[in-house]
């Protein structure tokens, strides 16, 4: 997504557990298949843990408004089953390595 001026819009989505990393590890397969959906469709441009992994993780979006990519955390298995909240921050992306930009304009 650009804004009307041409910059591109990302996500920044920080997913923190609400509890344990053990409270939440029986919804990691869900929660994989839920990234893989969402990388495979070209939203989700990059996701991973934390260091430590006990603050959670965090994925950078693109492609989607601000209503669409809260939206699509809520349907994260994490969040549903109360093991997981995001805190999302929007940005423009105002300076982009070259390779970067490229494969951002594709967008």
């Amino acid at each position: 997504m650009t804004t009307s001026t041409g910059q591109t819009v990302l996500h920044v989505l920080h997913l923190h557990y609400t509890g344990t990393e053990a409270a939440a590890a029986p919804f990691v397969t869900a929660h994989v298949d839920y990234l893989r959906r969402y990388h495979d469709a070209g939203t989700f441009l990059v996701s991973g843990q934390t260091v430590p992994t006990s603050d959670g993780g965090v994925i950078v979006a693109g492609g989607v408004d601000r209503e669409a990519v809260e939206a699509i955390t809520r349907t994260d298995p994490f969040v549903i089953a109360g093991v997981g909240r995001y805190s999302i921050t929007t940005i423009t992306a105002g300076r982009t390595h070259p390779a970067l930009a490229e494969l951002l304009d594709q967008r």
